[in-house]
């Protein structure tokens, strides 16, 4: 099993959490309440986008905590 990846995007305040390849989404769909699931060809969910995380968590959140691969871009 491969690890989770929380990516942290700063510019765009998005979080994505990928459980599966992220190279492997070829679609996306909207869950509502600024949460979008990322999917591969089959299907299956292999990842998640929020939007809006520095308002969902509060900006001084501590993402360095998070245990998983955590990447800031």
């Amino acid at each position: 099993m491969e690890k989770v990846k929380v990516y942290y995007h700063k510019d765009s305040d998005t979080m994505d959490i990928w459980f599966g390849n992220p190279e492997d989404e070829v679609m996306s769909e909207e869950a509502g309440e600024g949460i979008i699931f990322k999917k591969n060809k089959s299907g299956e969910t292999i990842g998640i986008e929020k939007l809006y995380i520095s308002k969902t968590v509060g900006i001084d959140a501590p993402l360095s905590a998070v245990p998983v691969e955590l990447v800031v871009a």
